[in-house]
């Protein structure tokens, strides 16, 4: 609603009213004529009024919240009325009670207010305008969706604007007062009564003539009828439907709107004079539903509704909703539309908070273009939509359903179901989700299921499912939390935890939406929060319906909306029907109806209760009225018992309490259920097993059963189910086979769980036994005179036995009448064929065929095509028969077949095996080979992974390639999960075996071995041995004659198989392993090797690679066993495989072969090692030095010997390291046989620390001569030289020696620093110089562009070379290289273009060299040029730049009349402007001051007789082009006379 709608109401009442003002008007203008005229007149006016109220009772108003004051006349206002346009008024249809409430209380308990605006005096000066009350939001709205003008038909608007000129003259006529005559009075009376039936006439054509007049509700005359029809035909509903203007009509089903446009195929609506239809084709079980048909206009809107059952014939027992049907013929496509599902899912299992996906492959034949079939998913046989939760995929031939993120309330059967034109077929499993692991150990799981019932205004009753897991201890009660919509702040609900999986939830704000969660306490903690509910909005359920009814014609934008109830200001009657609807210990829930009467503005309410036994009435809710006609009393006395009445209040008043609910006991309504009954445990698979129960005898509002198991022994119970059923039986999945369980089962209702159930009988899980599926493909293979030959395929679900036999029958057919069925064989047949004899010649058979195990006889096979029994004349072969397939992978597949019973002319000599994928169509098949295959097996390859095959078999003879065989298949390329192939073993006596396992197996599993395919039946070639699931093929004398290919195929399973090829190569190998494992040998993991050791020990040892503990080792010396000994020792760790054996010294006896005999078991191994010749004296010298530098290390020794280091500060240092020294040992240093005394400079070069010595050459040592000449006193700074840096020359070449001596021996070490070494110093000392270079940076100069390095030390002995563009650069005037200091430079003057490129400064290390290059083109060399030539610019302006170069004084002091002669010398060029200041003035030559200039050089100023005055600051001033320069000094001029004056004052 919207402001706009507001003014179009009030326009259209204040039309009606103007128009009954102009008629009062006119009244009172004839009243002046006549009294009575004016007596009728004022009897018609109330007769207006009266007729305005009633249809103002019948109306709803808004309440009026402000005036609109209008001081036009009425006249004016009737001119004002008279618009050209005019707007709808949207209003919605009252409910019937609300309009019976309207018609009982016509006289009101308060004066009805009125809209005529009145001032003291009782004129009408305006209207008043009644304001809706709402957002802002809903009043934007509303005024977007005002509608447009309504145009107005040329009639309707030339007899309006009569009307208006007729009363505009009326009312402008001036009212005269005259006597009148009889004859006059009686004329005028004559005129009067022909005015008043012109007026009432006049009004009745102002009525037809408004539009608002005419339109009226929708009205159904004709109800659509609800129908019952048989699935496949097809229904249509019939309604007619009056209303004006013309209603639009809208089709739902089951509250959702039917677009029949978008599902043209299923749906045809159609709409013809009032008349509509909605026609529902080829109907299935899911259109069983309720249809409502809904019609709406301005006027508002009426709907009806009709039931629609689809009921589905069949001859036996009806099927289910999701059990597929045949399929049937298609008339629409012209074709019988089949549906295979395969790679079907299994039963899965996922926890809280994965994510599972579901998929099947669906396989539709014929493919028809453009047509997709119907896939739908359900959930425990109900229909699943897309949520967030949900995600459903159709690719075109496969279907997936994803589950986002998984809860245990996702739990359930999952049932795919396509939808074809000719039928449906379905596929089930279950889906089971666990618990999430808990963060606490024994806290227990998170309840499911929350659901919102009940909801109202501020009050919502939450419920929810209790978990399968306790945890360690009982549940002692439930928090309940919610969430606003829109916000992230979750506020508990209940202070204490409740029992019950019910709570009533209050202090709901008032269309707010709402989300609740659940958790659960025990005595260990709190369980993780279940999923959230579903959002749930607090407001009535009147308010719910008109929200979920919405706009019920979206294509006109129309909105509902309800005008205010005219019964402003009654005080609300009592509500009725309160009662209890629950009642725990807790707390108690009443509900009412609330009161008839109740006005406009809603109603609030008061409970009060009253203890049983008094007559005092207590108020519940004084502080907070609800607004919900539920109310929860908490904070009740346990066992005792109250009454409780509402109250109903606005801002009327407060009305009568309503009638006692009478006494009710405060306690638990609901008990706990009894215990169901002894559960039966079945085997149902390999991992599965079914349990019944007995439902449970005492049980109220059962939410369903919970079933646990137990490994028998454990004494631990897993749930089977984290979702409670309902059904008493039950399949649990996922255990382990071969474990013998026990189950158990328990109740749930909303009060809690009910005790367990006694423990079922155990049971192994295994595959139960059932009967055989049916066989297939029953085909004609030979035909004579009075026999056939039939042959068929076994079924491919053999009921988890062996199949026993087949039985078949026939009958006779002719025509299309087909006779009864008669048994051909009493006893069971043990092949695929059979031939029917004592048939009659040309008559027609068909035949069926039954399969038998030890659990009964199957089901018949679906009857062959009729066939004819006359002798076959064709000269190719019969079909193939029997095929089947083994060894099925993800790439590959064997098929295998048996001939054809038919040969032909000739005997059959090869096959050819044709497959096609099943998306192929029928033109799909391809040869699997091009040559004819002569045995009756083939390997298959190169298959698509997941991909479906079907698969084929022809025979050839010399005569041609026969008819193919019956399609195999569709057979999915898919490796069993837990399929395992064959094995080849070699144990330790070097028997050869093939192994086989398989976990899978049940009590009748058999392994058959087959060689190429055929069983085995000679078992003097190989022996089999059958234990726990493994089977072992083991060769009783491997030879050629056993090259194969081997199989084994476990019967009694899911096609579960392997093969193994045998080759001669293969073989070869096999023998070779034999061999070694007959006659092993200890394998080594290391020979026998030899290492030296401290003191000159010898180790040999040996590695094994493994050896068990009662390995023996023997130790021979030149074929003499040695023993544990003075000279030998001995070590073997067995957990290693180490084999020692120690000797302190080698000695010339000790010359041979030395070997380690390996005895474990019947292994036997041997390792040698043979030390004779050069290889033992180099061994002996060794050993007896290391037994030397054994000797040498018990006194001061040294651990490094002297060696030199250049370190990265270029020090050259001969370093060494000591050890096992003492305080008193001596250690001395030598140079060239001279010992370095402790006086000596050299002796301060040399330092220790930490067990090293250090002597650094290059160390600068101050000269102790001029410290002596001092008295040792500290040399001035100005005298002491800054230290060169670390250097070496050729004087510091020598051998330099260090002696270590005390009294437990000496030893001492010698580096040679001449000739080869010292020069091999010098190159690392160039080495580290060369690595130390920065990278060549440029610099610009006056004289040109200086390309320089920076290395960390410049030795004069250094080579450094510069290069240009690869090529030497000759020394010249212009280029020039060098060094300064650490710099490396080269100096281009006066650069040029042709001193751009590559520039090299190749550093001589003592091998290659060390390269920096610098490219000085480009940017690199403009800015350095552009540099030099600013800087040379500089240069040459302050060369020249004028300047006074000396001959000045800085001050002068001059005695008074003396006469004074500065010269100064001035430079520049060219030459300078010379100028002599005082005191910042110009001074200019006279007669007391001269000023010359000679030569440009010398300037002089001669002042004569100087006096006081003269004496000042002095400048000479030069200045050229290039610059200038001040030379200043200072002249005092003083007097002797004045002094002495001073002197004699002092």
């Amino acid at each position: 609603m919207s402001g706009s709608l507001q003014v179009t109401q009030t326009q259209t009442q204040m039309q009606m009213q103007t128009q009954t003002q102009l008629q009062t008007q006119t009244q009172t203008q004839m009243q002046t004529q006549t009294q009575l005229q004016t007596q009728t007149q004022t009897q018609q006016h109330q007769q207006q009024q009266q007729h305005q109220q009633k249809q103002q009772l019948q109306k709803h108003h808004y309440e009026c919240s402000c005036f609109l004051n209008t001081k036009s006349s009425v006249s004016k206002q009737s001119f004002t009325s008279s618009k050209t346009t005019s707007r709808r008024l949207k209003t919605s249809v009252k409910t019937e009670k609300v309009q019976e409430v309207a018609k009982l209380r016509v006289q009101s308990l308060r004066a009805k207010r009125t809209y005529l605006a009145m001032d003291t005096d009782k004129e009408v000066i305006g209207y008043v305008i009644p304001v809706f009350r709402a957002s802002h939001e809903v009043v934007r709205g509303l005024m977007e969706a005002q509608e447009e003008h309504v145009e107005e038909g040329i009639n309707y608007v030339a007899m309006r604007n009569l009307f208006v000129r007729e009363a505009r003259e009326a009312v402008d006529v001036k009212v005269k007062v005259e006597k009148k005559t009889r004859t006059m009075h009686v004329r005028e009376s004559a005129e009067r009564i022909q005015l008043s039936k012109t007026m009432e006439e006049w009004s009745e054509f102002r009525k037809k003539m408004n539009p608002d007049s005419l339109t009226h509700l929708p009205e159904f005359i004709v109800k659509p009828r609800g129908q019952t029809v048989w699935e496949g035909n097809t229904v249509k509903l019939h309604c007619t439907v009056a209303g004006w203007p013309k209603p639009r009509i809208a089709w739902y089903k089951n509250n959702v709107l039917i677009d029949a446009k978008a599902y043209s195929e299923k749906y045809t609506a159609e709409s013809n004079y009032n008349m509509h239809s909605l026609e529902i084709k080829n109907c299935d079980f899911l259109d069983t539903a309720q249809y409502q048909v809904s019609a709406l206009n301005v006027k508002g809107e009426s709907s009806f509704v009709s039931t629609i059952v689809v009921k589905r014939f069949q001859e036996k027992e009806e099927a289910g909703p999701l059990e597929a049907k045949p399929h049937g013929f298609c008339a629409e496509h012209g074709v019988t539309f089949e549906t295979t599902i395969i790679d079907k899912f299994e039963v899965a299992f996922g926890s809280e908070g994965e994510t599972l996906s579901l998929g099947c492959t669906v396989i539709v034949y014929p493919t028809v273009k453009k047509y997709q079939p119907e896939v739908v998913w359900y959930r425990n046989s109900v229909p699943l939509k897309p949520s967030k939760w949900v995600h459903s995929h159709w690719s075109g031939d496969r279907a997936t359903l994803t589950l986002v993120h998984l809860n245990k309330e996702d739990e359930g059967m999952y049932t795919l179901r396509v939808n074809t034109k000719s039928g449906f077929d379905t596929y089930s499993a279950y889906v089971f989700v666990r618990d999430a692991d808990v963060e606490v150990e024994g806290v227990p799981v998170a309840p499911l299921d929350v659901r919102c019932h009940d909801a109202n205004k501020d009050y919502v009753v939450v419920t929810w499912k209790q978990p399968a897991v306790e945890g360690s201890s009982s549940i002692l009660g439930y928090y309940i939390d919610r969430c606003e919509v829109g916000t992230h702040h979750w506020a508990q609900c209940n202070d204490t935890p409740v029992k019950y999986a019910r709570f009533p939830v209050t202090g709901l704000v008032e269309g707010h939406s709402y989300i609740f969660r659940v958790t659960a306490l025990n005595m260990a903690g709190v369980s993780r929060p279940s999923r959230v509910s579903e959002a749930v909005v607090a407001m009535d359920h009147s308010d719910r319906g008109r929200l979920r009814a919405g706009p019920l014609a979206p294509w006109t934008g129309m909105i509902k909306f309800t005008e205010e109830d005219p019964t402003v200001g009654f005080v609300p009657g009592e509500p009725s029907d309160v009662v209890v609807t629950e009642a725990t210990k807790s707390y108690v829930v009443l509900a009412w109806k609330p009161p008839v009467q109740r006005g406009h503005e809603g109603v609030m309410y008061y409970i009060e209760k009253c203890i049983a036994g008094t007559e005092t009435w207590q108020r519940v809710n004084t502080s907070m009225p609800v607004k919900s006609p539920r109310f929860a009393l908490f904070d009740l006395a346990e066992g005792k018992s109250y009454s409780f009445r509402v109250r109903c209040s606005n801002s009327a008043g407060v009305g009568e309490a309503s009638v006692s609910t009478g006494e009710i006991t405060v306690g638990d309504k609901l008990d706990l259920p009894s215990a169901p009954g002894n559960p039966v445990a079945i085997r149902n698979t390999d991992t599965s097993v079914a349990v019944l129960w007995g439902a449970s005898k005492v049980v109220t509002h059962l939410v369903g059963y919970y079933i646990e198991c137990s490994v028998v022994g454990s004494d631990v119970w897993m749930p089977c189910n984290n979702k409670p059923v309902k059904q008493t039986r039950f399949v649990c999945h996922g255990l382990t086979t071969g474990e013998n369980y026990v189950f158990r089962t328990k109740a749930v209702n909303a009060a809690g769980y009910s005790h367990s159930s006694h423990d079922s009988d155990a049971v192994v899980v295994k595959a139960a036994i059932a009967v055989p599926g049916r066989p297939t493909g029953v085909t004609l293979l030979e035909a004579v005179k009075d026999f056939m030959v039939v042959g068929w395929t076994a079924p491919a679900n053999n009921g988890g036995a062996d199949i026993r036999g087949y039985f078949v029958d026939y009958r006779t057919v002719k025509g299309k009448v087909v006779g009864k069925w008669h048994e051909m064989n009493h006893q069971a047949l043990t092949t695929t064929t059979y031939k029917a004899e004592n048939l009659k010649e040309n008559v027609f058979y068909q035949f069926q065929v039954r399969a038998m195990n030890m659990a009964g006889v199957s089901k018949a096979s679906l009857a062959s095509a009729s066939l004819e029994c006359k002798e076959w004349t064709i000269t190719v072969p019969g079909v193939p028969v029997g095929l089947h397939v083994l060894e099925v992978r993800d790439t590959s597949v064997v098929v295998l077949w048996e001939p054809p019973a038919f040969e032909g002319r000739t005997p059959v000599n090869g096959y050819y095996l044709d497959l096609k994928e099943t998306s192929a169509g029928g033109k799909g098949w391809k040869a699997a080979h091009e040559k004819a295959n002569k045995k009756k097996y083939m390997k298959i390859t190169g298959l698509k992974a997941g991909t479906s095959y079907f698969f084929t078999v022809r025979a050839q003879n010399l005569a041609g390639v026969g008819k193919a065989s019956a399609v195999l298949g569709p057979i999915p390329a898919q490796t069993h999960p837990g399929t395992k192939d064959i094995y080849v073993d070699v144990d330790d006596d070097g028997i050869i075996s093939m192994v086989f396992e398989c976990s899978e197996m049940n009590e009748s599993s058999e392994f058959v071995w087959s060689k190429n395919y055929e069983t085995i039946t000679d078992s003097s070639r190989l022996t089999v041995v059958n234990e726990h699931g493994r089977s072992r093929a083991i060769f009783n004398s491997p030879s050629l004659e056993d090259l194969g290919t081997f199989s084994c195929v476990v019967t009694n399973t899911d096609g579960i198989s392997s093969s193994y090829t045998l080759t001669e190569e293969g073989l070869k190998r096999l023998l070779d392993i034999s061999h070694e494992h007959k006659f092993p040998v200890i394998p080594f993991k290391k020979e026998m090797s030899m290492e030296l050791l401290e003191k000159g020990c010898v180790r040999f040892w040996t590695q094994v690679e493994k050896c068990s503990s009662a390995c023996q080792v023997e130790y021979v010396f030149n074929d003499v066993l040695v023993t544990q000994g003075k000279k030998y020792s001995m070590n073997f760790d067995k957990s290693t495989g180490i084999i020692e054996m120690f000797m302190d010294s080698l000695e010339v006896t000790d010359e041979g072969t030395f070997t380690f005999n390996l005895v474990d078991g019947k292994a036997k191994g041997a390792t040698s090692l043979v030390l004779i010749g050069d290889e033992f004296r180099e061994l002996q010298k060794k050993s007896e030095f290391e037994r030397a530098e054994w000797v040498r290390k018990q006194g001061p020794h040294f651990v490094e010997y002297l060696d030199f280091a250049v370190t990265p500060e270029c020090n050259v240092l001969l370093r060494c390291k000591i050890g096992n020294v003492r305080p008193e040992t001596e250690i001395t240093w030598y140079k060239d046989k001279i010992e370095i005394a402790d006086d000596d400079e050299d002796a301060q070069k040399i330092e220790r620390q930490e067990g090293e010595l250090t002597f650094n050459i290059g160390k600068w040592i101050i000269k102790q001569e001029k410290q002596k000449e001092r008295g040792g006193k500290k040399p001035p700074a100005d005298e002491v030289p800054p230290p060169p840096r670390s250097k070496i020359s050729k004087s510091d070449a020598g051998i330099y020696e260090v002696h270590l001596r005390d009294d437990r021996g000496k030893d001492k070490s010698l580096f040679n620093l001449t000739d080869a070494g010292y020069q091999t110093v010098m190159n690392e000392l160039f080495r580290v110089i060369a690595n130390s270079s920065c990278e060549i940076k440029v610099l610009s100069t006056e004289h040109g562009i200086v390309l320089h390095s920076t290395v960390t030390y410049h030795h004069e002995e250094m080579r450094v070379g510069w290069l240009q563009k690869d090529a030497k650069i000759a020394a010249s005037e212009r280029v020039k290289s060098g060094f300064t200091g650490e710099q490396l430079w080269l100096k281009i003057n006066e650069p040029t273009e042709k001193d751009k490129g590559k520039y090299t400064m190749d550093i001589f290390d003592g091998k290659d060299g060390v390269k920096r290059v610098f490219e000085l083109t480009g940017k690199a060399w403009e800015e350095a040029f552009e540099e030099f030539q600013r800087l040379k610019a500089a240069a040459i302006a302050e060369r020249n730049r004028a300047r006074v170069v000396g001959g000045l004084p800085d001050v002068v002091a001059i005695q008074e009349g003396k006469s004074l002669n500065l010269t100064g010398n001035v430079w520049g060029e060219p030459l300078p402007e010379v100028c002599w200041t005082k005191n910042e003035r110009e001074l200019v030559s006279d007669s007391h001051i001269k000023l010359t200039l000679e030569h440009g050089k010398f300037a002089s100023i001669a002042i004569d007789c100087v006096t006081t005055a003269d004496s000042g600051k002095y400048a000479l001033k030069v200045k050229n082009k290039y610059g200038k320069e001040a030379g200043e000094f200072t002249v005092s001029v003083y007097n002797p006379d004045d002094e002495n004056k001073e002197e004699k004052k002092d």
